[in-house]
């Protein structure tokens, strides 16, 4: 069993920062992959961005490249999410997931977090 663990949501002004982290635990973790989506309410859950454990490579969602970078922490089993110039439509609530193969879609992961809630105001 699988425990991912966010942290580090809250709310922001528009153009400030803040950094997510995603603790997992539970098994090991080589050859998966740990990804962020979010959901805004009234919206569908949607990818943010993922990485793959053992090599590193990272994907994003066309519209958040360049503002948001996704790492890892091998050692502590956690991966982050930094978010860079955050602006109100980045407002949601974002969930840690991992799944076995990269895929943009919301059905792919087997596992999630409990999300944590990141408010941007205007």
């Amino acid at each position: 069993q699988v425990q991912l663990v966010e942290s580090w949501g809250g709310l922001v002004q528009a153009g400030g920062s803040l950094r997510l982290s995603c603790a997992a635990s539970g098994r090991t973790f080589s050859n998966l992959v740990t990804g962020w989506f979010r959901q805004a309410p009234g919206k569908e859950r949607e990818f943010v961005a993922s990485i793959g454990w053992n090599s590193g490579t990272t994907y994003y969602a066309d519209s958040l490249k360049g503002r948001f970078t996704i790492s890892r922490d091998n050692a502590k089993n956690t991966v982050y999410l930094q978010m860079n110039g955050l602006k109100p439509e980045d407002t949601a609530v974002y969930y840690c997931a991992v799944a076995r193969y990269f895929s943009r879609s919301a059905n792919s992961p087997d596992y999630w977090g409990q999300g944590t809630q990141v408010t941007v105001s205007s």
